[in-house]
């Protein structure tokens, strides 16, 4: 491996942000909020999508598919959502895997997102990388944030991004670029999801986070966030890019149910994990650009 000096960006030139989801829907969970105020600040920002979301299942009891084609409706709400956040948006371009359920849990489509080989799903990441030239990237921790096979295969594409897009050896169609530094969603952190679960019984109402907690384990208890990134303003629009998800999010379900002031007052954090970097030490930040602004 021959990897290129990591080249920081000069005062005049923009930051640039690439965020790695798996599906649609994801880059509007899982920090919005502060993707949106990054826009406003002037960095470049590209989500992409590793899937369509077509197997995902309609989670808004008051949705109708119809004879629609439900990656056709996913697409729309997609870029709905990416006008809402201000947003570059590219599809990777795999088929969304589903989630297998049963004991024992059944095989993969085959041909879908997880099962096709890692150097197959991984290459037009990398060439994306090289084409963007992100100084920062945000994905998913080895978990996948939780075990959907397409998060963990998204955290794997990532991560070889990670290694091989400043590669002088690796050939794709683009020049290498190597990343500055790697960053996860904590986003439902046990801690997080603890206060705003009280936050909800305070006021009386029913939470969402309940069954999150009966579900968390010991390993969950660990707090590995490094970075918060305070965004408290950009709480609304971050709930209007998760409801353009028509199919997936209820938009009068009690997962709005906490009033925007409460929030900022509770938690007015988006947390991210430095995973790894390339330009220092990894220590506490409160910006995932700190250490790139103003080489």
């Amino acid at each position: 491996m021959s990897l290129v000096p990591v080249q920081l960006p000069s005062s005049q030139e923009p930051l640039r942000l690439l965020a790695v989801h798996a599906h649609p829907d994801d880059e509007s969970s899982k920090g919005a909020a502060s993707t949106r105020m990054y826009v406003d600040r002037g960095v470049e920002v590209l989500v992409v999508s590793c899937t369509g979301g077509e197997r995902g299942d309609i989670l808004n009891p008051k949705f109708e598919l119809g004879d629609r084609d439900i990656s056709h409706v996913r697409r729309s709400e997609m870029q709905r959502a990416a006008e809402i956040l201000g947003i570059q948006h590219r599809w990777l371009g795999f088929v969304d895997s589903g989630f297998p359920e049963g004991d024992p849990k059944p095989p993969l489509p085959e041909g879908c997102f997880a099962d096709l080989p890692l150097d197959e799903v991984s290459r037009p990441l990398i060439d994306l990388v090289r084409e963007f030239r992100p100084h920062v990237v945000t994905t998913y921790d080895e978990n996948g944030g939780y075990p959907h096979p397409d998060h963990i295969r998204t955290h794997e594409v990532a991560m070889r991004a990670w290694e091989l897009s400043g590669d002088a050896t690796y050939v794709t169609d683009h020049a290498p670029w190597t990343i500055a530094k790697m960053y996860y969603h904590h986003g439902f952190s046990r801690e997080r999801i603890t206060v705003l679960h009280k936050a909800c019984l305070d006021l009386g109402l029913e939470s969402p986070f309940a069954d999150w907690l009966d579900d968390f384990d010991e390993t969950d208890a660990v707090n590995r966030v490094t970075a918060r990134i305070e965004c408290s303003d950009y709480f609304p629009i971050r709930d209007e890019a998760l409801r353009a998800h028509e199919t997936q999010i209820d938009p009068d379900g009690n997962w709005f149910a906490i009033p925007h002031d409460v929030q900022t007052r509770v938690w007015p954090t988006e947390d991210f994990e430095l995973a790894l970097s390339r330009i220092g030490e990894i220590a506490p930040e409160s910006d995932l650009f700190e250490g790139l602004r103003g080489a």
